[in-house]
């Protein structure tokens, strides 16, 4: 027996939005991230989708599944405002480098954390009444100033290679 995915209807894309949204409120990226994908599997230029997908993946990095950063940085990069494709990225960048930093991978989280704060600063120059990429950049540099293993790993030699879940 097959089974084939269905269609939803065009009406029912706000409420589809409003699900996704509810369902990583709940804690549930997966339940989220397959709800976003109906909805652009339907409208596929669907900016809110976008970014829910792209917040969903970045949800489970912690998971480490191999993948979901770069499934991450697709959705964000969809996104047609410069501001917003730019700060999300940064966000992308950001929980890379925390799920790195708790799986002890301090070079890999120190390398994130310096792309995620060169995006929040791009962003910050985009729209520089926004008080989010300054809060972002804030909590990075108390990350990495603050947290022994990234201390340890900014002061040693290092290669500016990313792992990615591999």
């Amino acid at each position: 027996m097959g089974f084939e995915l269905k269609k939803l209807p065009l009406s029912s894309l706000d409420a589809a939005i409003a699900k996704a949204e509810h369902y990583r409120d709940l804690n549930q990226p997966e339940e989220a991230e397959s709800i976003c994908r109906d909805i652009l599997d339907l409208d596929g230029a669907n900016p809110r989708a976008w970014k829910l997908l792209g917040l969903a993946l970045t949800d489970r990095f912690a998971s480490g599944q191999v993948g979901l950063h770069e499934q991450a940085i697709e959705a964000f990069e969809r996104l047609p405002d410069p501001y917003d494709r730019t700060y999300h990225l940064g966000v992308a960048w950001e929980r890379a480098a925390k799920a790195h930093t708790e799986r002890g991978e301090a070079h890999s989280a120190v390398t994130s954390f310096e792309h995620a704060l060169d995006l929040f600063e791009t962003a910050e120059k985009m729209r520089p009444d926004s008080p989010d990429p300054v809060l972002r950049w804030n909590r990075c540099v108390r990350l990495l100033t603050g947290h022994p293993l990234l201390r340890a790993a900014m002061a040693s030699p290092r290669e500016d290679n990313v792992l990615l879940g591999d």
